[in-house]
């Protein structure tokens, strides 16, 4: 099992907060745990994770695409930092 926790608009995009799931089958980095959650729960998850600036944490820890993920990971994703 992963735990992968939603932050910010990203979390009122999708109206959830966390969840945990199987790791599936074939998916070995953030970046394919994010395009796998696209593809399989359709547009909205695609307006929420699909922006290429979307921060991801893995174990508390900021982390780049290709960061491998396993069992008992803990993924967070955020929405882009913006400023004015």
């Amino acid at each position: 099992m992963i735990k992968i926790v939603y932050f910010a608009s990203i979390r009122e995009q999708l109206g959830l907060s966390d969840e945990s799931i199987e790791l599936p089958d074939g998916v070995t980095n953030v970046l394919e745990l994010s395009t796998w959650l696209q593809r399989e729960r359709g547009e909205k998850w695609v307006s929420a994770l699909g922006n290429p600036s979307t921060l991801i944490a893995v174990n508390q820890e900021m982390v780049s695409v290709d960061q491998l993920v396993e069992s008992g990971d803990e993924i967070a994703f955020f929405p882009p930092v913006t400023g004015g």
